[in-house]
């Protein structure tokens, strides 16, 4: 073995690929049954493996953009043809996100792991990291405690949401002690708890789709689920990191009428009517009336429609999140993401500290910097002579 893989996600694969490529002797290390868990329940109501965008607008979604050098590396483009490579021709929805024609993860997942094998990649599953031993790593195995001393080593532990998947944060305290900086968890793409009335309970597992979720200046259109916990679903997730800072949520009902059209419409019925006829004659489903009749009382009716505002008593538990924010920092690491406290291990996907929105550019960012990391191990275990 002259390469350690630890985590046998899509960021895992993908720099075990990238090293077997360069003709290392790649090793993958799964803590869990089988590779790709997370990977595949992503994949269950249609996988969405990324955004057809232009590089500027895809890149916006990353945030501050210290990963712009690895998704220009690999966008979406790329990933299309990846998934191709892989006998998984793809499509392109209306909303742009871009799918496999067979929807689900299992026929690429299998295709990749097929095409792993075949480049000598051997997977060990079931194979828990336990920490760093010396200049080692400990691992407890169905064989017992074994010690690896490979020549370099790509960490792709996930982050820590969806524990039951793999992903449960274990590793932190071991960086933290080896002198790595690792920012505090929070959840991303995330629901919001609500304290409904009794009253909502009758509109509980409904869509609101067409509204507009506005948190200051950050306006988007999406659909959500009204939940007996809050709020869940891609429109809320959108706007998630900016409620998770602070912001107030503010929902456009009608974001496709003016507001003095709206005001036209509302004059123009009978006086005397009750709230919810107005509503319910303006078009508004039963779900978008219940919530109005629920936090815009004391409103005027128009502003209530065009910008209702709903208190939110907190976001969902980090294990419930989506994906998170937080990890290993960029300054903790050079441009190739390998460890400047541990020389010869690097890092990659959910474990760094970055954040994206739902819509493909998890799994891109995910790719991107397992290819980065893959790659950049390749190099440094060359300069050694390994696998020469």
């Amino acid at each position: 073995m002259d390469a350690l893989v630890i985590g046998g996600g899509p960021a895992g694969l993908m720099a075990a690929e990238e090293l077997a490529r360069a003709g290392r002797r790649v090793v993958v290390a799964e803590a869990k049954p089988s590779l790709g868990r997370k990977f595949l329940m992503a994949g269950k109501s249609g996988l969405n493996i990324t955004k057809d965008e232009d590089g500027a607008r895809f890149l916006a979604a990353y945030g501050d953009g210290w990963l712009a050098p690895m998704l220009a590396a690999f966008g979406p483009a790329a990933v299309q043809d990846w998934a191709r490579g892989l006998g998984q021709e793809v499509f392109t929805g209306s909303s742009g996100r871009v799918f496999p024609r067979a929807m689900k993860g299992s026929p690429l997942l299998r295709a990749w792991v097929a095409r792993l094998a075949g480049l000598g990649v051997e997977a060990r599953t079931r194979w828990r990291w336990t920490g760093f031993q010396g200049d080692g790593f400990g691992f407890d195995t169905p064989g017992g405690a074994v010690v690896l001393h490979p020549a370099v080593t790509v960490l792709a532990l996930g982050g820590a949401s969806w524990a039951r998947l793999g992903s449960d944060g274990a590793w932190v305290p071991w960086l933290r002690v080896a002198g790595v900086a690792v920012a505090p968890w929070q959840p991303a793409n995330m629901g919001f708890h609500v304290a409904w009335s009794a009253h909502m309970a009758r509109v509980f597992g409904q869509p609101v789709k067409g509204a507009a979720l506005c948190v200051g200046a950050v306006r988007e259109r999406g659909e959500f689920v009204v939940s007996h916990r809050g709020l869940e679903g891609g429109g809320i997730y959108a706007v998630s990191r900016a409620l998770r800072e602070g912001g107030a949520l503010r929902l456009d009902l009608m974001p496709d009428v003016a507001l003095a059209e709206l005001g036209a419409r509302l004059a123009a019925m009978r006086s005397g009517e009750t709230l919810a006829n107005r509503l319910r004659k303006l078009g508004l489903a039963p779900v978008a009336v219940a919530l109005v009749m629920e936090f815009g009382r004391g409103l005027p009716v128009a502003q209530a429609v065009k910008a209702l505002p709903v208190p939110l008593a907190g976001p969902r538990p980090l294990d419930e999140a989506i994906s998170v924010a937080g990890g290993v920092t960029r300054a903790a690491v050079t441009d190739g993401l390998e460890l400047r406290a541990r020389p010869g291990v690097f890092v990659c996907g959910e474990m760094l500290d970055w954040e994206a929105p739902t819509g493909g550019y998890l799994l891109t960012g995910c790719l991107a910097t397992g290819r980065w990391a893959g790659r950049a191990a390749a190099r440094v275990s060359g300069e050694r002579g390994v696998g020469q």
